[in-house]
């Protein structure tokens, strides 16, 4: 589903994802309320919202799906300006896909996060005074790669050999040491920070 406030680049969007084959286009809106209504109602697997989309806003729509059950993963398509791919990131964004790159880029970045992946091509997270993850115990860095794979808290228990609720302690010590509040921004922490180290590239 599209969401821009804008009608000529709703437009434009809509023709592109309507003749790609790889994708089914289920609708589009001008606000977020719009989209917020519809993707209520209808299952979506990938959203492309504007981060300026009245009236609530990108951030805040993210924010009010976050935790809603079987919601479409959003990709914001934004410029990038105001250090927006960061605080798309923050809010819980799965992705971000700037205006000014070519329209291949959006839909590789759409392809990505529809199986899974965290896209944030442009977001440096060098600027950070150290790296967190560096102060993580070898307990907690095995959680967060293990968490990276999209597993559930009974599989990490499984994986790493520990209760479920020692799974919940560890991962509450994790979240507030990279300074997050979800499972889906300590994911997208992790791949944002192997990328600024150059471990691989988030758009293979």
């Amino acid at each position: 589903m599209l969401a821009d406030a804008n009608p000529l680049v709703l437009s434009a969007m809509s023709e592109i994802f309507d003749k790609d084959p790889r994708f089914s286009l289920v609708a589009t809106s001008a606000t977020a309320e719009g989209f917020l209504g519809t993707v209520m109602r209808v299952p979506v697997q990938v959203g492309i919202i504007d981060w300026n989309l009245p009236a609530l806003g990108g951030a805040k729509l993210i924010e009010v799906l976050r935790d809603q059950a079987n919601a479409p993963r959003l990709v914001v398509y934004a410029d990038e300006s105001s250090d927006v791919p960061r605080k798309a990131m923050s809010a819980g964004a799965a992705g971000f896909a700037p205006r000014s790159s070519a329209v291949d880029g959006l839909l590789d970045t759409c392809i990505a996060v529809a199986e899974g992946k965290m896209v944030f091509p442009f977001l440096d997270v060098r600027g950070l005074q150290t790296d967190p993850i560096e102060q993580l115990s070898r307990r907690e860095r095995a959680m967060l790669e293990a968490l990276s794979k999209g597993l559930t808290n009974k599989e990490l228990s499984k994986e790493l050999g520990i209760s479920t609720n020692t799974v919940k302690f560890h991962l509450s010590n994790l979240y507030e040491k990279l300074s997050v509040k979800n499972r889906a921004q300590a994911i997208a922490f992790y791949y944002a920070n192997r990328a600024a180290k150059g471990d691989f590239s988030l758009e293979e």
